[in-house]
């Protein structure tokens, strides 16, 4: 039985605003990401989680209880990171953390100081006198420093700079060493990719995809960039390997090195190995392979002298791209 369950919810603000049948379970001790841009329905979803919002239709259960009917039970085992903090009325930081202690009766208060020496944070410091990231700091202590068994978290690391960024993935790593269950929704495609097992895409208050990251990052499909020695190396590859019918002089993509997915879409159509980007004035081609041409591939490079060739990694912000990029393409 999934930890949480969110099963058909909608919330509907109007003028296409809002949550709409979204379905998606989270296992124990799984660190599951949330993805889509401001506005898609991120917060909107974990504050359906936090009991903060009615759904207007379906169910969400934590631990087999109710979102909104049981909320004040669920919060004593849920740590939580808001979207937008706004601290209640307290003069310091120190202040704050110890009344959320109180709350949550806890008398130890080491992992509160752990966690307040990673981040590098004062918080004898004025709270309203806080730069955006140090109250970011302040809201992720007082989420963990209880070491609940749940973590909802709203776009933990806004805020933070790339360093602060990197200790925040690796206090995620820890969670998730110690059993914690992790929901997280996030911007941020790197940390996403390092953290989480599976992550949901949502566009306009739709789930469009629920994929774990490692399906993504070893894809059977793969991408080649291969560099040849000589015009004529070149010229002998590409009259050996099928090109698709956009390949053709193509350029570089805004995106960098990673072609779009118009090319990817003709593979049933072109076979498991095709070239899907030529530059000639380079000498060099993006070669798509399937894992089960991959001796194919190798035995038309054998017949040339390669300069380089490099695999091109498929990230999980290409993954979103070609989703909203296939989903544009339906409408």
């Amino acid at each position: 039985m999934p930890l949480i369950s969110v099963d058909s919810v909608t919330k509907d603000y109007g003028h296409g605003r809002g949550n709409f049948d979204v379905k998606l379970d989270v296992d124990e001790g799984e660190v599951f990401g949330f993805v889509g841009v401001n506005g898609a329905g991120k917060t909107t979803l974990i504050r359906q989680m936090m009991g903060f919002l009615k759904s207007d239709s379906g169910s969400i259960t934590i631990e087999g209880r109710d979102a909104w009917g049981e909320s004040s039970v669920i919060k004593r085992h849920v740590g939580y990171v808001p979207g937008e903090i706004a601290f209640p009325d307290s003069p310091t930081g120190t202040a704050f953390l110890k009344k959320q202690a109180d709350l949550l009766n806890l008398k130890d208060m080491s992992r509160a100081d752990e966690i307040t020496k990673l981040l590098q944070l004062d918080p004898t410091a004025n709270l309203k006198r806080m730069s955006k990231g140090m109250k970011q700091k302040t809201a992720i202590v007082a989420a963990f420093m209880a070491s609940p068994s749940i973590l909802l978290l709203d776009e933990p690391t806004t805020g933070l700079d790339p360093l602060m960024r990197r200790d925040f993935i690796d206090l995620i790593a820890e969670e998730k060493a110690k059993g914690t269950t992790v929901f997280m929704s996030s911007h941020m495609f790197e940390e996403v990719e390092e953290c989480c097992d599976r992550v949901a895409f949502i566009r306009d208050g739709s789930i469009m995809d629920i994929k774990r990251t490692v399906e993504i990052a070893h894809n059977t499909n793969k991408l080649y960039k291969a560099e040849f020695s000589t015009a004529s190396d070149y010229e002998r590859f590409t009259s050996q390997v099928p090109a698709s019918r956009d390949a053709e002089g193509t350029q570089q993509t805004q995106s960098g090195d990673q072609p779009g997915t118009k090319a990817r879409q003709l593979q049933a159509q072109q076979g498991a190995l095709y070239i899907e980007q030529l530059r000639p004035d380079q000498n060099q081609a993006f070669i798509r392979v399937h894992d089960n041409a991959i001796n194919q591939f190798m035995a038309a490079l054998g017949t040339v002298n390669v300069k380089f060739i490099t695999e091109v990694k498929y990230s999980l912000e290409q993954y979103f791209k070609d989703l909203n990029t296939e989903e544009n393409n339906v409408q």
